[in-house]
């Protein structure tokens, strides 16, 4: 059936309850990746995946998560490609199709739940300085399967949904169309802290601070994130954004003299790094900007991104009436990255509850549109009336807490 046609059809809007909903066994998950690749540099497929198949040390040994690799599917298959290889290994199948690795080489929907890494590969940029990655492209396959069958399962997308704030709203919405629960983002929000500070829950937070390192698309997300895991707690929960700002070169540092308290906390988020390397901050860095975040209810947050000064994210905000900093690790103790953020998958995968709302990750994905649109318009500061949004996290929303 065309996809046109079906969207278009009964069946269309009359999913049954998601798979994982009636399985207390070990969940099985296909994999949709833009590429597994190997070499030194490590895809994000490779970490996350590896981590599915190999336990969380890459070992062949428990740790692990308490879920199943069942099938995998790659967009593309370059030189250095390892999902061949791993599928040989294990025992799993690799799909030329999305729909076959959601079926399983059948008809009817045969996983309980989706793991999509949209990260990496040989992916064109725009004149913006986005990386077009097909998340939303490969979603729609995802979805047009659950469609097909007649059943859904939970879907995780690692990073932002996409990099067109149209495609990421159309995301969620067709989660919330198919009646499955979906989560995304990136890694850092549920890292471990040090030290470990939260903001409490209601408490007031006018202002808030990060501090990295990285591109803007990419690792502007990462940092942009880690700010929103702590701010939604505040007085009210998340109401939205209204306004986005980015300025480059001169012009970040110009907002940092004549804003106090991103100054303020400036200092005392990079008074946590372990990694800054040693001289005048505006000599080291050659590409400073930053993000700059208005919400609704009056809270303001500034998002600094300086390659060539640190190698670790670090944060700082006003809250409660006194100001707290710390580091994010970058790796966590005794495993490597990703760790934590598959413990929270796992959990939804058995629950079919997200470990944290992606509401999250789709506001984040509009903060980081508007800032990437903002920097192409000269700096220009644009309303965004699109993101006023809404929603709250519980006291205990996951994150990881060292022992």
């Amino acid at each position: 059936m065309h996809r046109r046609t079906f969207l278009a059809s009964p069946l269309a809007g009359a999913l049954a309850a998601p798979a994982f909903a009636q399985t207390p066994r070990r969940p099985k998950i296909a994999a949709i990746m833009t590429v597994l690749w190997g070499g030194e540099r490590a895809s994000h497929a490779r970490s996350i995946i590896g981590k599915c198949l190999f336990g969380y040390n890459y070992d062949g040994k428990p740790p692990g998560p308490a879920f199943d690799i069942a099938s995998m599917y790659t967009h593309q298959t370059p030189e250095n490609d390892i999902s061949r290889e791993w599928g040989r290994k294990t025992n799993v199948p690799v799909f030329p199709t999305v729909y076959e690795a959601l079926t399983l080489g059948g008809n009817r929907l045969a996983v309980d739940g989706v793991l999509l890494i949209g990260e990496h590969g040989d992916y064109p940029w725009n004149e913006k300085g986005q990386h077009l990655y097909p998340r939303y492209e490969l979603f729609l396959m995802i979805a047009d399967a659950f469609r097909m069958t007649g059943k859904s399962a939970p879907v995780f997308n690692d990073k932002h949904l996409s990099w067109s704030w149209i495609q990421a709203k159309r995301m969620y919405d067709l989660s919330k169309e198919l009646r499955f629960p979906m989560m995304a983002g990136s890694s850092i929000p549920v890292l471990y802290r040090e030290p470990d500070v939260q903001v409490p829950l209601g408490a007031r937070v006018p202002h808030a601070v990060s501090v990295g390192f990285g591109n803007r698309d990419s690792y502007g997300f990462h940092l942009l994130e880690t700010v929103q895991c702590f701010v939604e707690r505040r007085q009210g929960g998340e109401t939205g954004v209204r306004a986005v700002q980015a300025f480059d070169g001169e012009n970040c540092w110009r907002f940092l003299d004549n804003t106090g308290w991103a100054r303020t906390l400036f200092e005392a988020a990079l008074s946590r790094s372990t990694s800054r390397r040693p001289g005048e901050v505006r000599q080291l860095v050659k590409d400073p900007g930053v993000f700059v975040v208005e919400h609704r209810d009056g809270c303001q947050t500034a998002t600094f991104i300086l390659p060539g000064l640190l190698g670790d994210f670090v944060f700082a905000m006003d809250a409660a009436g006194q100001t707290l900093s710390t580091k994010i690790w970058m790796v966590e103790p005794n495993r490597p990255l990703f760790t934590c953020l598959l413990q929270g998958i796992e959990k939804m995968f058995h629950t079919g509850k997200p470990a944290y709302p992606v509401e999250r990750t789709l506001l984040v994905s509009g903060i980081l549109h508007y800032a990437m649109e903002s920097r192409f318009q000269g700096s220009k500061r644009l309303e965004t009336p699109v993101l006023a949004m809404r929603y709250t996290v519980p006291a205990d929303v996951f994150r990881c807490i060292a022992s």
